[in-house]
């Protein structure tokens, strides 16, 4: 069994998350980062991981036996060139995820070029709320939740799903590492010019996410966005929309805004939600259909 950990880039927030998980379930973790700073260098050295600030080669503890390359980390980086140069084994962060807490658990990740925050902190409240205890990993601090992430012994994990790359070594989307029950896609355009050219790139991405949920799974799929309806074209797995157009196979009705919020009917259920616009109250849609298809 893999005892020591050295993570790189290890302040980031999902990267500072999982370090400190993987010490509660009894590993070693060590981590560098350029910058070393509370809130988060605080609440790691609580956790007993003991932290270098910067990159060198000397960080790397002899004894480790995986090193967690960051998203931000690229060559030319000392740790980074030393890890290739010892031939050490070396995991991303999703990977490290998939491999180590998301492996024969129901994993529901919410995708999508915007609300993924918004909605993975909705729907990972609801499933705190029904006393299910989730995992969960999202790119903000949720008020409710108190943090961006944690692992716990829960049968569920809530995901925020991004399109973005993995690691140098990896130009997949790191979504694709999540082994998804249930997919959200919210919306797609096009987004992160810096790693694709098109819009089809992007929806090639999503095409792939697809492929991989299971016939007893679901993607939940904006019905009102065109590129989403596209994408889950000729899908392997269960499919249903979400949204205010009438084809809708969960439709959202009766609509009513005020200052401190918007009220709708979903199933015949009626919802009060503490935000306004079409794009919230379709998020909380999308939260309330995923909390249902989790019992």
């Amino acid at each position: 069994m893999n005892s020591h950990f050295h993570f790189l880039g290890i302040c980031g927030t999902a990267m500072g998350a999982v370090a400190a998980a993987m010490v509660r379930r009894g590993f070693t973790v060590t981590g560098s980062d350029a910058n070393v700073y509370p809130p988060m260098s605080t609440f790691l050295e609580e956790e007993g991981i003991t932290l270098f600030e910067g990159y060198k080669a000397s960080n790397i503890p002899p004894d480790a036996d995986v090193i967690v390359i960051g998203n931000a980390m690229s060559r030319g980086n000392e740790e980074v060139e030393a890890v290739l140069q010892r031939r050490l084994r070396y995991l991303s962060l999703p990977e490290t995820m998939k491999e180590y807490f998301l492996r024969g658990k129901r994993n529901y990740v919410v995708t999508g070029t915007h609300g993924k925050t918004t909605t993975t902190s909705m729907l990972a409240w609801l499933m705190e709320d029904s006393g299910l205890n989730p995992s969960f990993m999202i790119g903000g601090i949720a008020r409710n939740l108190g943090r961006g992430g944690r692992f716990t012994d829960s049968d569920f994990s809530v995901l925020e799903g991004d399109e973005y790359d993995t690691a140098f070594f990896d130009k997949r989307s790191k979504f694709l590492h999540y082994l998804p029950e249930l997919v959200v896609i919210n919306n797609i355009e096009f987004d992160h010019a810096d790693i694709y050219h098109s819009l089809e790139e992007i929806k090639l991405s999503f095409r792939r996410l697809t492929q991989i949920i299971p016939r007893n799974g679901l993607a939940l799929v904006n019905a009102d966005d065109p590129n989403c309806l596209d994408v889950v074209k000729g899908a392997p797995c269960p499919v249903k929309t979400v949204g205010f157009s009438d084809s809708s196979n969960i439709r959202i009705l009766d609509v009513e805004t005020s200052t401190d919020g918007s009220h709708f009917t979903l199933e015949g259920t009626r919802y009060y939600v503490p935000m306004i616009g079409e794009f919230n109250i379709r998020n909380a849609a999308m939260a309330i259909a995923a909390a249902q298809f989790a019992g």
